[in-house]
């Protein structure tokens, strides 16, 4: 109703009617498949499947007992780790603006560049190696917990290659706030709220920090591990002149002289001096008062 306030929302779980029908999945699965309705639940593992291409999402049934490991079949888009290759697969992921727009399977010799196609590889990919996989007891917005078991491989890998570009593209400051704006992002997306005005500022902004985000990450998929071998970027901040310890004047494009941060760490000092000083009273004059 954001987008058009006339629309009349259908929701069968929330009908008063159908929920005198059906008290339940049991229900649910005998209605399917009393009316040949294909679904992926069976009575016998009866937990519930969301799927699509961005990830598979697994709840409800033998999965809500939290102690209870979810079926090795269960998993649709991932190999189990034990059995994926013995051996590494490198890939290497490019971006601009922080949206990647390459992918090349070092391995393979595959090259893709459609948004699409990167996806859909990645995904192939990553699968094959057992990359992706989540099983955690999550915070519902009306209160409950709910225990949900997840397989997202290529989103668990551009998200680990695109923050360790961050890493060497931003500024430390900005990546602080970053921080915070993408937790804002995952609550307001996870409660439903991607309309909301609230959201359009947090798009807005991050969207602004990704301006620099340019370069290429080379990962490597192992066993259910996404390991980062290299990363470069024209918009890069990171100087090995500046960060090496056998220079130690920043380099000619840096004025820098560590013997600066000796008054850099006294005026840091200065609260944590006062908050001794102030501790070390309590502490002497609780001592002082048992005794006494």
């Amino acid at each position: 109703q954001a987008l058009d306030a006339t629309i009349t929302t259908i929701a069968p779980w929330r009908d008063p009617e159908f929920l005198e029908k059906f008290k339940g999945r049991t229900d649910l699965l005998n209605y399917a498949a009393e009316n040949n309705i294909p679904v992926d639940a069976t009575p016998k593992a009866n937990y519930s499947v969301d799927e699509n291409l961005f990830h598979t999402s697994f709840e409800s049934g033998m999965l809500e007992d939290p102690m209870t490991p979810p079926d090795k079949s269960m998993w649709k888009m991932t190999v189990d780790p034990t059995d994926a290759p013995d051996v590494g697969e490198r890939i290497r992921i490019e971006f601009e603006k922080g949206v990647p727009v390459k992918a090349i399977g070092h391995g393979d010799g595959v090259t893709k560049t459609d948004p699409l196609e990167i996806f859909m590889y990645l995904n192939e990919r990553a699968g094959a190696n057992g990359v992706g996989r989540l099983d955690i007891v999550e915070n519902r917005f009306v209160g409950i917990k709910s225990r949900g078991c997840y397989e997202t491989p290529a989103g668990t890998v551009l998200r680990a290659a695109h923050l360790d570009l961050e890493g060497i593209t931003l500024d430390r400051e900005v990546v602080r706030i970053r921080d915070r704006l993408s937790a804002e992002f995952a609550t307001l997306a996870y409660n439903g709220f991607w309309f909301a005005p609230e959201m359009e500022l947090v798009k807005h902004s991050l969207n602004f920090v990704q301006r620099h985000v340019n370069g290429a990450v080379e990962i490597e998929l192992y066993k259910g591990n996404i390991t980062i071998k290299g990363r470069e970027s024209p918009n890069a901040l990171y100087s090995s002149d500046l960060a090496s310890m056998d220079i130690d004047d920043g380099g000619a494009l840096f004025d820098y002289n560590p013997k600066d941060s000796q008054g850099f760490i006294k005026i840091n000092s200065t609260r944590l001096k006062a908050y001794f000083n102030m501790t070390s009273k309590l502490n002497s004059s609780g001592a002082a008062a048992e005794d006494s």
